[in-house]
């Protein structure tokens, strides 16, 4: 290998390895082509301002003289911006130092000599995929009126309107489900062309030699056969002969045909794109979400947990694997994934990070293995993850607890308890019950003694809860329930108040607890 080639290969590994430009080359791919980049939704709004700006001033300039400065504005700083995002996205593109790197280390193992223009060409391919594609020639043709010495580039400024595709996702989808019917649309245009073809040869002979007919040219002809069959029928050229009224009942017909096919080609390639805009826009979302509870399976409880989190405005989401469930999941308005959550594939499909994303996985599918494979999946990805599950069988208790959930729910011992304890003592369990129910309005919440409550209140005392119309049960701390504790019982970092309470004197309360006491 020779010097000029070796040069270049010491290069890439020190591009390759070099994180400033690495992270570098990372933040202007993500701002500009990675939808889940929570910045770049700016930069898309910014865009977007800049080419209604140009397209505007364009539009002004039409019949009034614009300053100076709208003009240096228009054909240089928009101009410039655009040439730079042009190169910025030629560049991320992809990488000549990582073709150059592979290429060197797979020649090496195979003991031939290092092929740099193998390496070299298939940068260039890869570039020339980019720049030969529809959005990359909208943006070179939108670079144009930045040679502004040429008066006639100006005109290109109108290819910046097309570049909002770029930034507007709903369009980018509109096109994309059109596109799903190619076949068709190719198929209805061919039909098209040829009746205006026919219908416009025949007119003209139809017409072009009567006085009376506002047809004389061909162009006028098909002028005619296109607004025609279009529906249109501006009538401002009517034939006056019979042949020609003939024609154009025909042409008429046809135009209503054209446009019902036309319109059910829509509406079918919406309804069948439809689960899948839905899905993709599901993706997006759950990208955005920074932290949210996992909910597996969806079934009457599960509706319930929903709810609640719903009402208190817990991120959270489904996953359902039952086609039927997941609709009804679907109609109770639900943030609701058609996937199996027992599945690793899954998790990686939807671009879902269990460690940094999921605070929380609730196991309430309808059998306890079920359960378990969730959270053995779920223990794989992430061995510290708060797994909460449902028992339905007492003999899988153990089962649940090797699987590594923590939390395990029994409903029957809780039925248990509750018959036995409150046997005699209807109001009382008439109490928790309405405490329970999802339609009233006092519930049991936790407050958590953060580092400011802490400098404000040393112990209980301090909390001044017999001031309120809160019942307090007690503090947990270090696992263990401390229920009622002394008024000069010391507070902790981390120690969890429970409390019950009216929603709303809940939050008062726990915002009036950061407040400095007088």
């Amino acid at each position: 290998m020779n010097f000029v080639y070796k040069a270049f290969v010491n290069l890439s590994y020190t591009l390759q390895l070099s994180k400033s430009y690495q992270g570098l080359k990372s933040f202007f791919y993500a701002i500009l082509e990675d939808d889940t980049y929570p910045y770049k939704k700016y930069f898309d709004y910014f865009m977007m301002l800049l080419i209604l700006s140009s397209v505007m001033l364009l539009i002004r300039g039409v019949k009034y003289e614009l300053p100076p400065i709208a003009y240096y504005f228009n054909d240089y700083i928009i101009s410039m911006v655009f040439l730079i995002e042009y190169l910025l996205r030629f560049w991320v593109h992809s990488s000549l130092s990582e073709q150059i790197i592979h290429q060197y280390e797979k020649d090496e193992f195979l003991g031939y000599k290092f092929r740099f223009f193998k390496a070299l060409g298939k940068t260039i391919g890869f570039k020339w995929h980019y720049i030969r594609s529809p959005y990359a020639i909208i943006d070179l043709l939108a670079i144009m009126p930045f040679f502004h010495e040429l008066r006639i580039l100006r005109l290109f400024i109108l290819f910046r309107a097309f570049k909002i595709f770029r930034y507007t996702k709903s369009l980018h989808q509109f096109a994309q489900v059109l596109g799903s019917k190619k076949f068709e649309f190719f198929t209805l245009m061919i039909f098209a062309s040829v009746m205006i073809s026919v219908s416009a040869v025949l007119i003209y002979i139809a017409e072009a030699n009567n006085k009376d007919s506002a047809i004389n040219t061909m162009f006028e002809a098909l002028y005619w056969s296109f607004v025609t069959l279009s529906t249109v029928g501006y009538g401002d050229f009517v034939p006056v002969t019979d042949l020609g009224r003939s024609v154009a009942m025909v042409i008429i017909i046809s135009g209503v045909a054209v446009i019902a096919f036309m319109t059910s080609i829509v509406v079918s390639a919406f309804t069948e794109q439809l689960d899948g805009i839905k899905e993709q826009k599901m993706i997006s979302d759950i990208a955005k979400m920074k932290r949210f509870y996992l909910v597996c399976g969806y079934n009457e409880i599960s509706k319930i947990v929903c709810k609640r989190l719903q009402e208190d405005k817990i991120p959270f989401i489904i996953f359902e694997n039952d086609e039927n469930k997941f609709l009804k999941a679907v109609k109770a308005k639900f943030r609701v994934l058609n996937i199996n959550p027992a599945s690793e594939d899954s998790y990686k499909e939807y671009n879902i990070d269990i460690k940094e994303q999921v605070i929380s996985v609730l196991c309430l599918e309808d059998t306890d293995i079920q359960n378990i494979y969730i959270a053995l999946t779920l223990g794989s990805l992430n061995e510290n993850i708060s797994i909460l599950s449902y028992l339905h069988e007492k003999q899988n208790r153990k089962k649940l607890s090797l699987a590594g959930v923590q939390q395990i729910i029994y409903p029957q011992k809780l039925v248990g308890i509750f018959s036995k304890e409150f046997v005699d003592k209807p109001f009382c369990l008439e109490t928790i019950s309405q405490l329970e129910s999802v339609n009233t309005s006092s519930i049991f919440e936790e407050i958590l003694i953060d580092q400011r409550i802490y400098e404000l209140r040393k112990n209980v005392s301090d909390l001044k809860l017999h001031d309120t119309k809160l019942v307090f049960i007690g503090v947990y701390r270090d696992e263990n329930f401390m229920f009622k504790p002394k008024a000069d019982e010391p507070l902790f970092i981390g120690d969890v108040l429970i409390v019950i309470g009216l929603k709303e004197m809940i939050k008062e309360y726990s915002l009036n607890l950061h407040k400095a006491m007088r």
